[in-house]
Parts: structure tokens; C-alpha cells; sequence
């Protein structure tokens, strides 16, 4: 089943997917924006890592799709937490030239639509790294998101440490913005 937004498709991770893939999961500029740890990845590795992905009820993972311009990045629900009803949520928009254009606010409304309308879970956890911005503001901003709370020094990057801040949203956020900026009708 493919999850519809308004400007992008979230479908299954496909074979032929894993060049592109493969080729940001080795762009510094786009890891630098994300937590966890990094290193280099072989082609090897990334086909290990996409035959792993199969039906999987507590990781959901899924390729962002758009018409102009084909596959732009990934999206997550991973964590799924089934008797408390939550998940973490992730995403990577991996096409430079697709940022700021919209494609990451219907991302994250299309996955919180499945979350709370299809899935029945209460809550999406998220984490975003201090100097990522533009990530904190389309969430907060747009999404109906809240920042609630942070790690101080928690990553290093570039010779120092940077705040972790802990973000999440409600299905009570959800339907409060969707009722109140109308975006599915």
C-alpha cells in the first residue's frame, strides 16, 4: 500500500533504488544533518541493509517519491511501540535541489496521517540535531510538532558537541492542526 501526500508518494524501497541511495548514504552534507553514527558504506552493505528491510511491524521504512522528480529521500517509523502506541520517526531528504520546495512538510503530514489514521498509534517521537534549522522549523512550524526538551553536548560533530533536541507530536497535535490549516480537504 502506497501512502499518498498532497505533492509526494511514500511507497516500498525498491532494488533499483540502491545507487541513489547507496550515493547518499556516503554525502557528508546530508549525514552532517543527522544523528547517529556515520561511516563510509559499500554497495555491499547497502544491498544487505535493503534485503533486511522485508515486512517488518516495528520498522517501517519508505521511499519519498514525487512526480517531477522521482525518488527524493526516505522516510521512517521505526521503534514501533504497540501496547504504548508510538514510534520514532525520521527523515532524509537526500535531493538537494528538492529542499524548501514543500516535499518534507507532506512527507511528515503523510506519515503522521498513516501513524495516527491507519496505524492507531497516540504518538511520534523525533530528534533533531541544534544547528539543523531548517528540520526543527518545517516540524514545529508546520508539522505540529513541539520541542520537548534537550540533551545538552549529546553529538559531536566538527570538534565539538551540540544539543540533541527532543521533539514529538500527539495525535491530539495531528488532528488539531489538519482541522485547523485544512490540509487534506
Amino acid at each position: 500500500m502506497n501512502i499518498l501526500g498532497k505533492k509526494v508518494t511514500l511507497r516500498a524501497i525498491e532494488e533499483e533504488d540502491l545507487e541513489l541511495l547507496h550515493k547518499w548514504s556516503n554525502d557528508p552534507e546530508i549525514w552532517y544533518m543527522l544523528g547517529g553514527w556515520h561511516f563510509p558504506i559499500g554497495k555491499k552493505d547497502q544491498r544487505k541493509w535493503y534485503e533486511n528491510l522485508g515486512p517488518n511491524t516495528l520498522n517501517q521504512r519508505f521511499a519519498i517519491d514525487t512526480e517531477v522528480h522521482g525518488l527524493i529521500g526516505t522516510v521512517s517509523l521505526v521503534d514501533i511501540d504497540w501496547k504504548n502506541k508510538h514510534a520514532f520517526a525520521g527523515l532524509q531528504l537526500g535531493d538537494k535541489d528538492t529542499r524548501g520546495k514543500g516535499y518534507g512538510i507532506d512527507t511528515f503530514m503523510a506519515i503522521q496521517k498513516y501513524a495516527f489514521e491507519e496505524l492507531g498509534l497516540e504518538r511520534l517521537d523525533g530528534t533533531v540535531i541544534e544547528y539543523n534549522v531548517p528540520g526543527l522549523g518545517f516540524i514545529t512550524k508546520h508539522c505540529g510538532w513541539k520541542e520537548e526538551g534537550r540533551q545538552r553536548n549529546w553529538y559531536f560533530r566538527k570538534n565539538r558537541f551540540w544539543d540533541r533536541i527532543i521533539v514529538g507530536v500527539t495525535r491530539e497535535d495531528y488532528f488539531e492542526l489538519v482541522n485547523k490549516n485544512k490540509y487534506w480537504d
